[in-house]
């Protein structure tokens, strides 16, 4: 049976997933379809309940990545854990969630020769930024700021830096505190709303060629990339990372189950987005 898969969003016309899920598909000799639908929260339900018995998983985009919760059988521990699924498995009738951006904000850090956090200051407060902080504490971090427009609206990640035994320190985003300096910085704001200031206010709470990571990649460079001194992360590099984790889920059913000749499946998955 060909398999069809999809990402959702509102909008959805950027999305690279269609491209790196196609040369995964292609590598592994599957005729799987996997497109691009333009879906948004309240519709959400019924586009799931239309898929038939020829589905295997979609991948979600904000905000459907905490609207689908109420229509889970079961989640991995990282989608409990931050309280957002951006992967659905179809499986004997049941829909699974999984939460892969942990993995691929920890894969895209050691992408750049980062293996270790001792702290990190976080931009925007949104379900990617849970990822953030929880990818940040298993990678060995005890503090970090959060830098958001809304300090008031973070209930939900200050109880999640509890959890992770994380000191956290919130602050309005622009007034960064000088007195946290963090080994990275990352940017979870969209391209085109990051302060054209930010770069050079970052640099001076920053460590000495501390890495920015960006997820946000269309357009590239954003902003903050563009002005940063030391090492940048892209946002596609995050995107693939964790596409390769939604690759193993939706093949071999978990995301810890490595795929035939995984590395030359990668290679042709970065490759189709631009990445070498």
């Amino acid at each position: 049976m060909t398999r069809r898969l999809a990402v959702l969003g509102h909008p959805i016309g950027h999305s690279r997933s269609p491209a790196l899920h196609a040369a995964a598909y292609r590598a592994l000799g599957l005729d799987w379809i996997y497109e691009a639908v333009d879906v948004t929260g309240d519709a959400l339900g019924a586009f799931i309940e239309s898929c038939g018995p020829d589905w295997r998983g979609l991948s979600l985009t904000m905000p459907l990545k905490r609207d689908v919760l109420p229509l889970l059988h079961g989640m991995d521990h990282f989608a409990e854990l931050t309280g957002g699924a951006n992967t659905v498995l179809f499986a004997g009738g049941s829909l699974h969630g999984f939460n892969t951006d942990v993995h691929g904000v920890i894969e895209a850090f050691r992408s750049a020769g980062v293996d270790r956090l001792s702290s990190v200051r976080v931009l925007g407060g949104g379900a990617t930024a849970a990822s953030v902080l929880v990818a940040a504490q298993r990678m060995g971090a005890d503090r970090a700021t959060l830098s958001v427009r809304a300090p008031e609206r973070l209930g939900s990640l200050i109880s999640l830096a509890e959890r992770l035994d994380l000191a956290l320190t919130v602050e309005t985003l622009g007034a960064f505190d000088p007195g946290f300096v963090a080994d990275a910085v990352v940017s979870t704001l969209p391209n085109g709303t990051q302060p054209e200031f930010a770069a050079a206010s970052l640099a001076e709470v920053t460590v000495p060629g501390g890495a920015l990571f960006d997820v946000a990649y269309e357009p590239w460079p954003t902003v903050l990339a563009a002005h940063w001194a030391g090492p940048v992360i892209p946002g596609l590099e995050m995107l693939a990372q964790q596409a390769l984790v939604q690759v193993r889920i939706f093949v071999n059913g978990a995301p810890d189950a490595v795929l035939p000749d995984e590395a030359s499946v990668f290679w042709a998955m970065r490759e189709a987005i631009g990445l070498h």
